[in-house]
This record gives C-alpha cells, sequence and structure tokens, in this order.
C-alpha cells in the first residue's frame, strides 16, 4: 500500500558515463491518501464528466463533431512539442499546404491517424504495451521521428532539455529499466484487486508514462493520448470527447512543473490535485463547445429552411458535410449533396452570402471555403 503523503518518487542511479538518470518507484500498488481536497475535487471531475456524457448524447451525429474535436487536439498537443500547424492548415490535403510547412502538418495527421486507430482497436484490444507501441508506430510514420524506432521501446538513454544527458533538465531511467517499469504500468492500469478510483489511477499513469520517457521519441503525445484512451477503455467516457492537450499547453511551465516536483519533492498530492482540476475545466469547456455546436446547428438549419426553398434538401446535406469537413471545395461540395458542378457552385455561393461560408483565398480559382463559425469553436 502506498500512501499519498508518503510517496516517495524514486531514486537516481550513476550511469558510470558522468550522469545520473532517474529510476521510479513502481506504482501498482493500493494507494490511499488524508487529503480532503483530493476527494473533492475528485468528486466535482466525476460529476463533470457524468454531465459530458449526457450531453453528447442529447447531440446529434456526435462523431461527426469529435473528429474535428480530435483534429483540434492532435494541433494542440502537436503544438507543445513546437509543430507549428493551425487547425485551419491540418484539415487542407498535404497538396494545399506549403512545402516547408508539410513536415508539420504530416506529423499532426499522424496523431490524428494515431488516436483514431488506437480507439478502434479498444473495442478488442485492452490498453497494454502492444497498443502503446501499435499507436506510436502510427504517430511517427513518415515523419521526422521515423527514424527513432517507431513503435518500440528505446534501446538507449534519452533526456529531457539540454544537449546531453549531463547538462539535461531530467534523465529517465536507464533502457534496461523499461520493460520492467512499463509492465507494472499496465498491470496498474488494469488491477481489479485494488480500490484505486479511475481519474486517480490515470493521473498516476500520466506522470510515471512521462517520467519513464520509454520512446525515443512521442513520449509526450503518447502520454497525452494514453489519458483519454483509458477514459474511453474504463467506460468513464461512451465518446473520446475530453482531451487535456489545451490544458496543459494553456500554462506549459505549470504542468512541467508539477511533474517535476513529483520527481524532486516527492509531492504526488500536488501532481493529482492538478491533473483533477484540468479534468473538471476541460470537461466544463467541452460541454460549452458541444452546446455552442448544437446551438450553431439549429440556427443554421433555421436560416436554411427559411431562405433555400427548393434546394433546402441539398442545403442540409452540404451543412451535414461541413460538420466533418469545415473547409472545403465546390468540387466536394458536389460530391456531397449530389449537385452538377453549376448548381454546387451557387449552392456555395448562396452560403457565403447567408454567412455560414467565408472564401479564404480571395482567388477567382482554387477556391477553399470555411465553416468559419464553426471552426472558431474548435480553436485554443
Amino acid at each position: 500500500m502506498i500512501k499519498l503523503e508518503e510517496y516517495i518518487a524514486g531514486k537516481y542511479e550513476n550511469s558510470l558515463k558522468g550522469y545520473d538518470y532517474f529510476v521510479p518507484s513502481k506504482v501498482n500498488k493500493e494507494w490511499n491518501w488524508d487529503n480532503q481536497l483530493i476527494n473533492s475535487l475528485l468528486e466535482t471531475a466525476a460529476l463533470k464528466l457524468g454531465e459530458l456524457n449526457s450531453f453528447a448524447k442529447l447531440v446529434p451525429n456526435v462523431d461527426l463533431f469529435i473528429q474535428l474535436q480530435v483534429t483540434a487536439e492532435a494541433v494542440v498537443s502537436s503544438r507543445i512539442e513546437g509543430t507549428q500547424t493551425n487547425i485551419n492548415e491540418a484539415l487542407l490535403k498535404e497538396v494545399d499546404i506549403a512545402p516547408g510547412r508539410r513536415n508539420d502538418w504530416h506529423e499532426v495527421r499522424n496523431y490524428v491517424d494515431a488516436l483514431n486507430m488506437a480507439i478502434r482497436e479498444l473495442e478488442t484490444l485492452p490498453i497494454s504495451s502492444r497498443l502503446i507501441k501499435k499507436t506510436h508506430h502510427v504517430l511517427l510514420s513518415s515523419v521526422r521521428g521515423q527514424h527513432k524506432q517507431p513503435g518500440e521501446y528505446r534501446r538507449s538513454q534519452n533526456w529531457i532539455g539540454g544537449s546531453t544527458p549531463g547538462d539535461a533538465v531530467f534523465v529517465p531511467p536507464h533502457d534496461r529499466y523499461i520493460n520492467e517499469l512499463m509492465g507494472d504500468l499496465e498491470k496498474f492500469l488494469h488491477n481489479d484487486r485494488i480500490n484505486v478510483p479511475v481519474l486517480i489511477r490515470i493521473a498516476i499513469a500520466h506522470y510515471q508514462f512521462e517520467t519513464i520517457h520509454p520512446f525515443l521519441d512521442g513520449n509526450g503525445r503518447i502520454g497525452r493520448l494514453l489519458i483519454t484512451l483509458f477514459l474511453v477503455d474504463q467506460k468513464i467516457l461512451t465518446k473520446p470527447l475530453l482531451y487535456l492537450s489545451a490544458y496543459f499547453e494553456a500554462k506549459k511551465s505549470l504542468y512541467y512543473d508539477n511533474l517535476t516536483f513529483v520527481r524532486t519533492k516527492n509531492n504526488m498530492v500536488q501532481w493529482i490535485k492538478y491533473f483533477l482540476t484540468g479534468v473538471i475545466a476541460t470537461s466544463e469547456q467541452a460541454i460549452q463547445t458541444l452546446s455552442h455546436v448544437l446551438e450553431l446547428k439549429v440556427k443554421t438549419e433555421q436560416l436554411i429552411n427559411e431562405q433555400f426553398g427548393r434546394r433546402t434538401n441539398s442545403a442540409h446535406k452540404l451543412l451535414l458535410y461541413l460538420l466533418q469537413t469545415p473547409i472545403i471545395e465546390v468540387k466536394e461540395a458536389q460530391k456531397a449533396t449530389d449537385l452538377s458542378f453549376k448548381a454546387a457552385n451557387n449552392l456555395v455561393a448562396d452560403f457565403v452570402q447567408y454567412k455560414i461560408l467565408k472564401e479564404t483565398t480571395g482567388q477567382s480559382r482554387n477556391r477553399f471555403f470555411v465553416f468559419d463559425d464553426y471552426l472558431k469553436l474548435f480553436k485554443s
């Protein structure tokens, strides 16, 4: 049994190469605590997640919106790692991205593919090293990390900050510890013989994963993705609607400080309070976003019913397409509505006239149209 207030995070060992690395304590044990604020935050966080689940059931075609939320998460999570792609770019095709920005675009799209793949795999595969490695392989395919052992735990030392382990901000455990520590973490996530609430488990698991840093690259993105996967896996969320990356990124130094204080001050209590506060704030934000999406959808449908006459049916088809793909060309509108190119072009022009769509290029050819009011709801 581990008491949070008495937790010892781990120990430093010497590498014999002039630097020390940190070996975290194992976590697959019963956890308890005396801190009453944790209980209060845990109760509030559980209530907010319940509200989010309930609200999502009220939103028609919620899976359409989830894909845009996944893209928004991919943009933010990748931005923490230094990519510059914004959500507008992330929704474009590769051919429409400037050559100098395609690497960043690929990293964001890989994150979307990795998350979608992992959610699908959860139907038959529990969260495990196998799933984590498979997700990592998709994440690093054909991008700047493709030479850093995609889909494999590292076999050499890595570090965070600095140019060498000797001047690094943090040096994770030696690679000989990786399989043992990740095995312990996997057992902790699925140990039904201990009474540890799901949100406490994933808070501890996220800290532990980031501390182990089992891959040469992509650890931050996989660690953040793991939060959503576990909540879906445990049926706390019926849909992948909660992403903490924006909360972590808003005050990035606070996120890193709280992780660091566990290792340097054994302060797991503070980390869990910070994490639960993030779940509460992010749940509230997700509920607000879904609420605004629903309002916009209803308002736009009403406008279509009042103004589009005999083209109302085609206009509703286009709106449904825009909820999943909010940046389009006329030929995409044509495909979505089964109209001729000319009729689709006229319909898009009407959408622009009624300020549903906004033309972004200022050109007469190769034009892009954005469902801007909708896209703004997912920007952070």
